[in-house]
């Protein structure tokens, strides 16, 4: 895919969100972008979420940081947040390894206690980051079911 369809496909993925989601999805994923001058933003159009993760390379398992859109909300995801210093109580979860920070605004990622969790997360990675080529944009899935990314309408 060119880059132009690359830029297209993402636009549509955030088209069927809410506009005030979609400004915040594309705010978030703008500020996340900027502290990743080399490596691949993975795109997961999923079931449950418009996904970008950043990796040193193009594999997905070697994700390790991720904004992800939902309809009601924006989520920062650390895939490995259980190893993270978090003096603040800021990250979520209660699985073995996955932890997030729900964000009310895409502002939130340059909070000091937010950017030293993305800090620390990029530093585990760092030196197959500083190896990988410049930042390039890959989608690798869009599923034909998905859940509605806009909240249900009122009853």
């Amino acid at each position: 895919m060119n880059t132009r369809d690359t830029v297209s496909c993402i636009d549509g993925f955030l088209a069927r969100y809410t506009p005030e989601i979609e400004a915040q999805l594309r705010d978030a994923r703008a500020r996340l972008r900027a502290h990743f001058p080399r490596g691949f933003e993975l795109v997961f159009d999923n079931y449950n979420a418009l996904v970008f993760g950043f990796s040193p390379s193009e594999r997905s398992r070697e994700s390790f940081l991720s904004i992800a859109g939902y309809p009601k909300w924006v989520t920062l995801f650390f895939l490995y947040g259980t190893a993270l210093d978090d003096p603040q109580g800021l990250l979520e979860g209660k699985g073995k390894q996955v932890r997030g920070i729900r964000l009310k605004q895409a502002e939130d990622l340059d909070a000091p206690a937010v950017m030293a969790l993305i800090r620390q997360a990029i530093a585990a990675h760092e030196s197959a980051l500083h190896a990988a080529p410049p930042l390039s944009t890959v989608v690798k899935a869009e599923v034909d079911r998905q859940r509605p990314r806009r909240p249900a309408a009122p009853a």
